[in-house]
């Protein structure tokens, strides 16, 4: 029997996941899960190294990333999805691996630098965010990571990581390759870089009514004062998600260009075209959230497939690092 190459990845517990969320990682695991072994965390140590002030929300936070894995179209029998916090497996592996990677390596990484610069945080968790996230890699030997190109870096370190193991201890892991993904730039509101943070975003949770509203109040073409004045779309961010949820989006583009199409009529539009195409996702959600058991023993199931592969791959790296008492 020829083994499915491995994958993992996850996203942070941010409660309810939007567009960006969805087109960015989601639909991608969906179409890799049947050729693929995927482990899909949903990653609450990670979300500490910035919420760490605010734990209060987090189980609900984590059902409600779940639901969203699981409406999305993420098949529990084709994929392990569990809670990182619930193997501990990783925590070991990420404290072991801290003893061999010299700090330069963590503090090199862009997202370090720009995030910590951002959001003015300093502690030794944030440093270490990228070898926990090496470590989560690593315990499954996961041959591959599905990420955007801002990603890669974090692979590259992963790799070093693995190199550097090792040659130190002897052949443990396997070096993981990017899986680069393409997927449609998905805008804010307010033209940024859709965020929870920013509070721009269209959550997958999100009535139509809601979803509706926030389109109502999206930024357009500034320029594009009145009905009749030519926009410029390939500016405007109501027009980016056009190309990707609407059948029509080289009418609404001519429409535009030429003045004969409104902003009123192009976000009323969009609100339609959006609203049908996630409606089968949300209406799989409402049942999911109303039956949450269902889901608790989807991540209890995933959480005692994940075990034994972590555990497997922890006893060989105790016995690698010489940490493991052979029984006389």
């Amino acid at each position: 029997m020829t083994l499915k190459p491995v994958i993992l990845s996850g996203m942070q517990p941010t409660g309810q996941l939007h567009l960006g969320n969805y087109e960015g990682a989601l639909k991608n695991w969906v179409s890799l899960q049947d050729n693929y072994r995927m482990f899909l965390c949903i990653v609450d140590w990670h979300a500490l190294t910035s919420d760490f002030n605010d734990t209060a929300p987090m189980q609900e936070r984590i059902f409600q990333t779940a639901v969203d894995y699981l409406a999305a179209g993420l098949d529990p029998d084709k994929c392990s999805i569990f809670i990182q916090s619930e193997i501990k497996e990783h925590a070991e592996l990420h404290l072991l691996l801290s003893m061999i990677v010299p700090i330069p390596w963590l503090e090199r990484v862009p997202a370090y630098k720009e995030k910590a610069e951002a959001l003015d945080l300093d502690s030794y968790g944030f440093l270490g965010y990228p070898l926990l996230q090496a470590a989560d890699i690593l315990i499954y030997k996961a041959d591959a990571v599905p990420v955007g190109k801002d990603q890669v870096p974090h692979i590259e370190l992963t790799r070093e990581v693995a190199r550097r193991f090792n040659s130190l201890y002897g052949k443990v892991f396997p070096e993981p390759e990017a899986l680069l993904t393409q997927f449609p730039a998905i805008p804010g509101t307010d033209g940024r870089k859709m965020s929870k943070s920013y509070g721009n975003d269209i959550r997958l949770a999100d009535t139509e009514e809601e979803t509706t509203k926030k389109i109502k109040k999206m930024v357009t073409d500034p320029k594009k004062i009145y009905k009749g004045d030519p926009g410029r779309p390939e500016i405007c961010p109501v027009y980016a998600l056009h190309q990707v949820y609407s059948t029509n989006s080289e009418e609404i583009r001519i429409g535009c260009s030429t003045g004969a199409l409104g902003c009123v009529d192009c976000k009323m539009q969009l609100a339609a075209s959006l609203n049908a195409a996630l409606r089968p996702l949300r209406e799989k959600r409402k049942e999911l959230v109303n039956n949450k058991k269902y889901v608790i023993n989807i991540l209890k199931k995933g959480a005692d497939e994940a075990r034994q592969v972590a555990g497997a791959t922890m006893d060989e790296v105790r016995r690698a690092m010489h940490l493991m008492r052979e029984d006389v």
